[in-house]
């Protein structure tokens, strides 16, 4: 990759061995949007069979663009990273190397030891990545609870799970149609029984 291109997304990787032990902290003293994966402390080595050095890939997210050397020196000066980084392609794609989702036979990671901070929007970077699944949940809450009002589906989400929230705000016609389609459905059921 030219070491001249700009970009406002670049990915890292922090060793656990050589960043700071309050990374978190320096971090948010960047000022700068970031998203951390969970710890990778069980990835193998196919070569040796060993476990690979623990490390964190991470993501910033710049308001303007930069370049590859201001954003080595960034890291390589207040996390003590290596110095190379990459122009994020597809955050999706970073999502997906972040917890192995596509890499079955890679260790699995959990989407709840994602850290992020100063002003990143892990809820909707996880919804965005991983929206099948959150559809699925949302879709079993509504039959779960027999919700027939969108009304109901929102306030259960507002008090249980704010991240869905976001989802069924977002996707708002497509929850208000299933909705409706179930409240038909169960009028028709009770037609018929009569």
């Amino acid at each position: 990759m030219s070491k001249n291109k700009r970009s406002n997304k670049w990915a890292f990787i922090m060793y656990q061995d050589s960043m700071p032990k309050d990374y978190l902290s320096v971090l948010d003293n960047l000022h700068v949007p970031y998203v951390l994966s969970p710890w990778h402390d069980k990835d193998i080595n196919k070569e040796t069979g060993e476990f690979k050095k623990a490390h964190k890939h991470g993501a910033f997210y710049f308001d303007s663009l930069k370049s590859y050397s201001q954003v080595s020196e960034l890291l390589t000066k207040h996390l003590n990273t290596p110095a190379h980084v990459e122009i994020v392609m597809s955050p999706k794609g970073m999502y997906d190397y972040f917890t192995h989702a596509e890499n079955p036979e890679k260790t699995l990671y959990d989407i709840n030891d994602i850290e992020s901070g100063c002003g990143f929007d892990l809820d909707k970077f996880l919804i965005s990545n991983n929206s099948d699944s959150f559809f699925a949940t949302v879709i079993d809450i509504v039959n779960e609870y027999n919700f027939t009002e969108f009304n109901q589906l929102v306030n259960y989400a507002r008090d249980e799970d704010p991240m869905l929230l976001h989802l069924i705000l977002d996707k708002t016609y497509f929850f208000a149609k299933y909705l409706d389609s179930r409240r038909h459905t169960s009028h028709q059921n009770k037609r018929s029984t009569k």
